[in-house]
This record gives structure tokens, C-alpha cells and sequence, in this order.
């Protein structure tokens, strides 16, 4: 893949370690499942112009009643008889009339035509206990079970989200199917917490300690989902593991679910306040004055045209602040329900907002290597732009107090800013790739951030000294680089003999 690619989105970067949806392997003389079998098919190669938006032909795939009424040209099944079924025939017909279309994609793989052949040879039969009028979309969702991650990983994965434990002694990594939990001062892995999600993209902890998550999978689903580390696990090498996806004690509460991956997180320093946002464009906002239990979602803001890429919160929760695709960052007045700013002049990918905790400075970065503030309120007018990252800038956060700024960019490095005269502190080294993720402590006495490599680092924020840097992907060995064949081994330095007296 070319390098320059994965300046687009951590989330389309996200898509590399997706597998393509497919039907799973028959058991020999079982009956074909609709739902389980047939549907997935479906899903992958004809809801996208066979939707109740698109509905190409007058025909809406998405519900198996619908499946079986056809479209323009009648009934398309006919059960028992493959043969004389246009819904058959129009996936193994070589000539024009193909579907999917040859300008919408390859043709339906043979052995999964051979499913949907014998599915209608068996009767077409819709399995029992499923509604013909159900949504497959969500009925493939509700019913996907997510893979268990494996005990060590033979490639790197991606860090797209860090979060210190409240007591500032560990960093939450947010992994593949998982989150893991380290130790700050060894790089030890102490904790794993499976997950549905494949990614997690935000990552916020409640007053309570419990831990707010938002993340999905690319193009199947996103959700909010908040839970329990302190809950008991099983213990493996050392390791504790929690059932994040079963246990009910460890996933403490599910607050929604789309249809794509949910992309940033936000919570008010009171645990009030609960936004997040991502690729359907609307940010939910959700009530946790009651506490979890009696969480509601307050409001659906729907500001931006594109992906919501970023979002923070003004310390008194009135005011919502979001980063979009759309090259915008935007101001939402959550009290009176409208928007109030538009910031335009990123005139680019904006990926990233923080707003000062009194709500007087907003603060953006983007795909324009710059950072900038300006004023959320009236025009929402830049007050200063600087420059600093070589590259991309893909986070922005603000210290808890206030005084300090974190950015983390595709040059490699996280860099602390002053936040009221916007001057570079600090340059923060030792990532290798691009760095995604960037986090303060509760105390605001470190900060960490994550790279796609897999590799997360810990630095004083007094000092900017390193505290470790190690790759946050289990079972991964760190290795010394080889030396080039053109140079020559160095040798290992002789002891000095102690001198005679």
C-alpha cells in the first residue's frame, strides 16, 4: 500500500485488517440458511444498489418479503427451480444483464452462487422464527459474532486510541477486537479486554472509572459501548482476560450502534455530558446526569456533510465542538439546539478539535499541517494559525487544567503546545510511523500517544523526557534493526582490565 494512502483516515486505514463479508462454509447435507448462508451474499453484493434508497429496478433487497415480491419484472424466484428464476440467473449470466453490474463490481463468486442456487432448489425457505419484514441489514449485525483475538499477533496493529487509567499507572491501547492494558513504567501487558468492535477510535473514562469507548467496523457497524476493567477476568500468562463482548459485569452498558464505524468521543468533566460522532455525520449526545443506568440520548446533531471526525466538549457541557471531512470545524449550541460557527479556513480534511475549558478558544488541526485557533462564538473568526508538524496533524488535546496542548501528527511525532500564546514547547520523539493517537494523564504530568505501527510512547510533560516506548501489540518482539550487508558488524566494546596498582 502506498504510504501517502494512509494519510486518509485512521478509519479507512482501519479497512486493511477487514476481511470481506462472507458466507460461512456449509456443513454437508444441512439445509441452507437464509439468514446465515444466503443473506450475507446478498449484503456484499447487492444491498448497495438495492436499498430503500436506491432501489435500482423498483427493487428493495433489504428484507427477505421484499426479496421474494421482486421488482419491476415480478416475482424474481421461483422455488425449487434455479433454473427458471431470474434471481439466479441474473448472478451467473455472463452477457450484459448481470448483477451486479460490471461497472459496480466482480461477478458473484461461483461457489457462492452454488449457495443461492441450492437455497431456491430447497424451496427458498425463510428461516423460522425470523420476520420476513426484518431488516437484514441489522438482523447480519445483530447476529455477527466477533472473532477472539489471538494470543500473540504476527503483525503490528494499529493504534488508534490511548487512554490513561484514571490513577495515571497504566494506558489503555485500543487494539484489534480488543483493548489492552499496560503498565507506563515497564511497557508490561497486564490486562486484555475483548471486544466487538474491531477498532476503537475514542476512548473516555466516566468519573466513576468506568471507560466509554466508541469504535466499529468499517463499513458494518459503530457503536458506544461502556465498560468495567476492574471487573475479574480469568488469568492467562500472567495476563488478565476480560469478556468484554459476554459478560455483562465487564460490559456494563451498550448506548447505540450504526450501521458504520463511530470515530471520536467526548465527555464533559462532570460525566454529565456524552457525545460522539462518525461516518453517518451526526454526533448523539447523550444525558448521564442520572448515571449510566439512566442514560438517554438528549439530542441527534446533524452539522456537518461529511464523516465527524472530531468532537469535544465545553467544561459546562453547553457547547459541542466538531471536526468533519467536510473541511470544517463546527460550534453546536447544545442548550438551544442550533448551530452557532462555522470554521472555514483549514480549506482542508479538518481531523481533529479541543475547545478551552470556559468555551472562549477553539482549537483545530487537520490535513493542512496547522494548528489554529479561533473564536467559537459570533463569526467564529481565526485568531492565529502556526505551523510546526511536517505533516498531517490527526489529534489535538487539551492538559486537564488547561495550560498545555498535545498534537500528534503523521511526522512521526506528538508535540505539546502553550495554550494561551499557542507556542511550541515541546517535540516529543521516538514513534516510528505515523502517530494517531495522542492522551494526558488525569493529572496532566504525561501524555502518551500511538502509532500505526503499533507502537505507543509515555513522556513527562514538565521535561518532555521519555518515561518508555514499547509496541503495544501482544506477542509482538521489538527488534534490534539488522545492519546493512554493506556495512560490518560492530563489535561488542572490550571491558577494560581494572588497572594495577
Amino acid at each position: 500500500m502506498p504510504r501517502r494512502s494512509r494519510t486518509l483516515l485512521p478509519c479507512a486505514v482501519a479497512y486493511l485488517l477487514l476481511a470481506a463479508p462472507h458466507a460461512p462454509a456449509q456443513e454437508p447435507g444441512k439445509p441452507v440458511s437464509f439468514i446465515n448462508d444466503v443473506a450475507p451474499i446478498l449484503k456484499e453484493n447487492c444491498f448497495a444498489c438495492h436499498d430503500p434508497k436506491k432501489k435500482s429496478g423498483k427493487y428493495d433487497m433489504t428484507t427477505a418479503e421484499k426479496i421474494l415480491e421482486g421488482g419491476t419484472n415480478g416475482e424474481p424466484i421461483v422455488p425449487g427451480k434455479p433454473e427458471s428464476s431470474d434471481f439466479h440467473d441474473l448472478i451467473v449470466t455472463s452477457d450484459v444483464r448481470r448483477m451486479p453490474p460490471r461497472d459496480k463490481g466482480e461477478a458473484v463468486p461461483k461457489e457462492k452462487a452454488a449457495v443461492i442456487a441450492r437455497w431456491i432448489k430447497e424451496g427458498a425457505k425463510i428461516d423460522a422464527g425470523l420476520d420476513p419484514k426484518a431488516d437484514l441489514v441489522k438482523e447480519l449485525r445483530v447476529r455477527w459474532k466477533p472473532p477472539v483475538p489471538p494470543k500473540a499477533y504476527t503483525f503490528p496493529v494499529i493504534v488508534n486510541a490511548v487512554a490513561f487509567t484514571p490513577d495515571g499507572k497504566h494506558l489503555v491501547v485500543g487494539g484489534h477486537h480488543e483493548l489492552t492494558v499496560w503498565a507506563v513504567e515497564t511497557g508490561k501487558l497486564v490486562k486484555r479486554v475483548y471486544t466487538r468492535a474491531e477498532r476503537a477510535y475514542g476512548l473516555a473514562f466516566l468519573p466513576d472509572g468506568k471507560l466509554a469507548v466508541a469504535g466499529g467496523r468499517p463499513g458494518q457497524e459503530g457503536d458506544v459501548r461502556v465498560y468495567d476493567l476492574t471487573a475479574k477476568g480469568k488469568t492467562e500468562d500472567g495476563v488478565e482476560i476480560l469478556d468484554g463482548v459476554n459478560d455483562k459485569k465487564v460490559l456494563v452498558k451498550h448506548l447505540f450502534d450504526v450501521e458504520d464505524s463511530v470515530l471520536c468521543l467526548a465527555v464533559s468533566p462532570d460525566g454529565k455530558t456524552l457525545a460522539a460522532g462518525g461516518c453517518d455525520r451526526a454526533v448523539r449526545v447523550f444525558d448521564l446526569s442520572g448515571g449510566l443506568d439512566q442514560a438517554k440520548l438528549a439530542q441527534t446533531v446533524e452539522n456537518h456533510a461529511d464523516w465527524v471526525l472530531g468532537c469535544a466538549l465545553t467544561a459546562d457541557g453547553k457547547y459541542l465542538v466538531t471536526a468533519g471531512r467536510d473541511k470544517t470545524a463546527k460550534v453546536w449550541d447544545l442548550k438551544v439546539k442550533e448551530s452557532v460557527v462555522t470554521f472555514p479556513e483549514h480549506q482542508n480534511i479538518v481531523y481533529a478539535v479541543a475547545v478551552k475549558a470556559d468555551g472562549s478558544a477553539g482549537f483545530s488541526v487537520g490535513a493542512d499541517k496547522t494548528l489554529r485557533t479561533w473564536k467559537p462564538n459570533g463569526e467564529g473568526k481565526q485568531v492565529r494559525a502556526v505551523g510546526g508538524h511536517n505533516d498531517e496533524v490527526f489529534k489535538i488535546v487539551a492538559a486537564p487544567g488547561g495550560a498545555v496542548l498535545a498534537t500528534s501528527s503523521a511526522d512521526k511525532t506528538v508535540r505539546l503546545w502553550d495554550l494561551e500564546k499557542l507556542a511550541a514547547k515541546q517535540t516529543l520523539s521516538g514513534l516510528t510511523d505515523y502517530v494517531y493517537a495522542v492522551a494526558f494523564s488525569a493529572d496532566g504530568s504525561l501524555v502518551a500517544g500511538g502509532s500505526y505501527d503499533g507502537t505507543v510512547g509515555v513522556w513527562k510533560v514538565a521535561d518532555g523526557k521519555p518515561v518508555k516506548v514499547w509496541n503495544a501489540t501482544p506477542g509482538m518482539v521489538t527488534k534490534e534493526p539488522e545492519p546493512k550487508k554493506d556495512e560490518p558488524k560492530k563489535e561488542e566494546p572490550k571491558k577494560k582490565e581494572p588497572r594495577k596498582k
